[in-house]
């Protein structure tokens, strides 16, 4: 190698040295901080009950209180900084109910675009850190050169004639001041964000399946309870036509009778079209065609209310909902992003080399004395762009202050769905105690009700009104003690389940973006 070769090599290894000394500009991403609260709910809503004293010191209300529970009722208790588990509809303890979950996480979609989303993302990952090493390539051409005037080749002609060449041509863009790498770790975050979309979709597609299923049974035990109640009002209104026809009661009594039979039947297709709607939803998140799968019937006495509820500590739910970690993702995103368009502000170097073959033959091409070789190294510096490099790091800090804003957002609705739903098992075990008191009541009229009208101390209409009361109350209780079930699978949901927990839709336990 000849000293002119030499000093373009020891040219090109001191531009390469700059990149191990380059530095990386742009902000370093940190995790914003979890909210500085101990609990889901203001301390004058939280009720002493059931659960240990960090219950209702955190804020978090126990599912029932001892105001609220009656005697036979089942209890809830919140167990404040315990784990959800996996498959969290298993506490139900229903064996249709988690076959059917089974079928709906093989057979989803939505997991299936989610899982190839994700993949997406992690193949941009790998074409961004591509950036970050030499590129080769290999060129080959073949140009013909015509003569000057005349257009013969010799002494006195013009020349002219074939050229061919053929050989490596390597480069290699220094990244100096980061650009790429932030362009990598960018990447690498939406990666992550894509990963969180996956884990909410799954917990998506399993809470509104639990959720599905337990409106078909309680849209069957409806149905049931009206079916028992139009037969009551059915038995009424012929017991008062044989008054009628005997002549004890006025044709009022009858008109009154066959209308309350009509304005129960009223309620007929309004339940019947709620739980085909049900049906068709389950069906769907099953991934199955309504025409060619119907979910079971499922019963209410099937499902076990859950009695412990885990619920995560508010510092440790923003670490775990899939939502909000998907928030953070992009927002370690678009912080990487800014050190991008810094980047562009700054100059960038490349160094590149080839080595041609080039002969007027194509037969000595190959041939050494045909070799040329060429290494140098090029540096652009912007000048002037009429202020757009400018403008595209503005934007892309203004875009992180956006997304700021919304992962922020996105911690308090999760929170607020969190005391919505802590809220709502409240009062849920008020209205289940309460429709059970209404119901005995009921029931204990209906029975005098009986007694005396077979006594012949009270008419027929006294005993449709307590019949029609008792029937009114079983319905009432019916649907207090499906919205229990509905509002703790709720929680589960609120609380963002335990995705991390299952491996497939998620792997790897919550925590900061990878690098």
């Amino acid at each position: 190698m000849n000293d002119g070769a030499r000093a373009a090599v020891s040219a090109v290894l001191a531009l390469a040295a700059l990149v191990t000394g380059s530095c990386v500009v742009g902000p370093d991403f940190k995790r914003p901080a979890p909210p500085g609260v101990d609990g889901y709910l203001p301390p004058a809503e939280a009720v002493p009950g059931p659960g240990p004293p960090q219950d209702a010191a955190n804020g978090a209300k126990p599912a029932n209180s001892a105001s609220s529970a009656s005697a036979g009722e089942a209890a809830q208790r919140i167990a404040l900084g315990e784990q959800v588990p996996a498959a969290w509809w298993e506490l139900f303890h229903s064996a249709r109910l988690d076959e059917t979950l089974r079928q709906a996480i093989a057979a989803s979609n939505s997991l299936a675009a989610a899982r190839a989303t994700l993949a997406q993302a992690r193949e941009a990952i790998v074409e961004a850190r591509a950036g970050l090493y030499p590129q080769l390539d290999l060129g080959a051409g073949a140009r013909h050169a015509s003569g000057g005037m005349g257009g013969a080749s010799g002494a006195g002609g013009g020349g002219g004639g074939n050229l061919f060449s053929i050989g490596p041509n390597a480069s290699y863009a220094i990244d100096a001041f980061g650009g790429t790498r932030r362009r990598v770790e960018q990447e690498k975050a939406l990666a992550e964000n894509q990963r969180y979309q996956l884990a909410a979709a799954y917990l998506t597609l399993t809470g509104n399946s639990v959720t599905a299923a337990i409106a078909i049974a309680s849209t069957r035990l409806q149905i049931a309870t009206v079916e028992d109640l139009i037969r009551n009002d059915q038995k009424n209104l012929a017991l008062v036509q044989r008054e009628f026809d005997a002549g004890k009661v006025a044709r009022s009594e009858v008109l009154t009778a066959a209308a309350q039979l009509e304005s129960d039947r009223t309620q007929l297709p309004g339940l019947h079209q709620q739980l085909s709607v049900a049906r068709h939803a389950l069906a769907v998140l099953a991934g199955r065609a309504p025409a060619a799968w119907s979910p079971p019937d499922f019963d209410i006495a099937e499902f076990t209310l859950p009695d412990n509820l885990p619920l995560s500590l508010p510092s440790e739910l923003v670490r775990r909902r899939p939502d909000i970690l998907a928030a953070e993702a992009q927002l370690h995103a678009d912080s990487a992003a800014i050190g991008v368009a810094t980047a562009q502000l700054y100059p960038s170097i490349t160094l590149s080399a080839s080595l041609v073959q080039e002969s007027a033959a194509l037969a000595r091409l190959l041939e050494a004395a045909a070799r040329t070789w060429t290494v140098g190294g090029s540096l652009d510096a912007p000048l002037y762009r009429g202020g757009a490099l400018g403008a595209a790091r503005r934007a892309a800090v203004d875009a992180y202050d956006a997304q700021l804003a919304t992962y922020r957002q996105t911690v308090l609705q999760a929170f607020g769905q969190v005391a919505d739903a802590l809220c709502a098992l409240e009062h849920d075990a008020e209205l289940v105690a309460a429709s059970r008191r209404a119901l005995d009541i009921a029931g204990a009229s209906l029975a005098l009700q009986r007694s005396s009208y077979a006594a012949g101390k009270t008419s027929a209409l006294q005993l449709i009104v307590a019949e029609n009361t008792y029937s009114d109350a079983r319905l009432g209780n019916a649907r207090a003690t499906a919205q229990r079930l509905a509002d703790s699978a709720q929680l589960f949901i609120a609380a963002g389940g335990s995705w991390w927990n299952e491996g497939e839709p998620a792997p790897g336990p919550p925590g900061p973006p990878k690098h």
